[in-house]
């Protein structure tokens, strides 16, 4: 290749880079940050939720900040310079210069609200609405996990508790109630609706003539529950007892008392207890001296675990669940997603994700 046929090819592809920089780079950057995003999101906000857990157990204040928007905005500067010494009549010249220079630029702005006054007491004080566990129940949700942990009682049947101020096992009749209320959710017997009412109170029924081992299990609930057994309609309302035999109550707890529940299931560091740095565990043993292995369990070491579903160091320990530990993590799954679902109605937990590019 001569000389010129060089520089007429440099000359063309500059030009070609030059042009090319017109190209908008929005659309390439849809799908990086949209999963990028939302997994950093989630992320941090299992580590925030473990993180309070833990804190709870020391004593410490439980602090949600959440993210309340995100704007990203990318720019892209390009520029050419070009000449060309003519002599001798040739047209390129003797003498050719070409640079070049560009600019990204990636600016995130984050913004942060902390969750406090109405949006605190509304996400975390506030009781679970009782209408809101039967529709869970019938999306499919274990009504056994459900029940056991969003429930403190129901028509006098008391679920158990590890908190300090109300330490108590479950009564044998609450336990009998959700073996019976497992069947029947199996089958597909129980449902919800709502109705226009002075008292706001959804309907409670349960589906009779399946076969008859499952109308033993509807009678049994009646019974346990101390419903009239000739209605089949019932109403939901917020409580401990119920006022009438057409009634269920149930006493829900917040999102505060179930964090403050699985709090004790904390396996923190019998130094840290021995010092009353924490609280004691939730903690009971076999018949042979063994630990007995409460459904959700977080444990703790002073190594950084290799295999873990999810792990945070806090006072000079990593508190961590087992990534084999399904249960566990079924459970702290469930509980971000209840930790939505009292948060219903407010702006701000899906953060709003704009991200302008140019």
């Amino acid at each position: 290749m001569n000389i010129l046929m060089w520089r007429r090819t440099c000359i063309g592809l500059t030009l070609l880079i030059l042009f090319s920089g017109c190209a908008t780079i929005g659309p390439s950057t849809i799908e990086k940050d949209r999963f990028d995003y939302s997994s950093s999101i989630a992320e941090s906000w299992k580590k925030m939720m473990l993180l309070n857990i833990i804190k709870l157990r020391y004593g410490d204040t439980p602090i949600f900040l959440e993210v309340s928007s995100i704007v990203n905005q990318y720019s892209l500067e390009r520029e050419l310079n070009a000449s060309a010494e003519l002599r001798s009549g040739n047209f390129l010249g003797d003498g050719l210069y070409l640079g070049g220079k560009g600019k990204y630029a990636d600016r995130p702005t984050i913004t942060y609200s902390p969750l406090t006054g109405k949006k605190f007491s509304k996400s975390l004080l506030t009781p679970i609405p009782p209408h809101a566990l039967l529709v869970l129940v019938q999306s499919g949700w274990s009504v056994d996990l459900i029940f056991g942990i969003c429930l403190s009682a129901i028509n006098d049947l008391y679920n158990s508790s590890g908190r300090l101020t109300i330490n108590r096992n479950a009564d044998e009749e609450f336990n009998q109630l959700l073996e019976a209320l497992i069947y029947i959710q199996q089958a597909g017997g129980v449902g919800t609706r709502l109705v226009k009412q002075d008292s706001g109170n959804s309907i409670v029924f349960f589906r009779r003539n399946i076969d008859k081992e499952f109308e033993l299990q509807v009678l049994y609930v009646l019974e346990l529950l101390k419903l009239n057994p000739d209605k089949r309609n019932f109403n939901l309302a917020y409580g401990s007892s119920a006022s009438s035999d057409t009634e269920i109550a149930m006493h829900t707890r917040s999102m505060l008392d179930i964090i403050l529940e699985l709090s004790k299931n904390v396996r923190v560091p019998q130094k840290h207890i021995e010092e009353t740095r924490a609280s004691p565990g939730n903690y009971s043993t076999s018949v042979s001296g063994g630990e007995i292995r409460p459904r959700f369990y977080i444990k703790s070491s002073k190594e950084e675990p290799d295999d873990a579903f999810l792990a945070i160091e806090y006072h000079d320990y990593w508190f961590y669940i087992e990534d084999t530990d399904f249960r566990s993590k079924r459970i702290f799954s469930f509980l971000l997603f209840l930790f939505s679902l009292a948060e219903s109605g407010s702006q701000g937990l899906v953060p709003l994700i704009t991200l302008p590019a140019g």
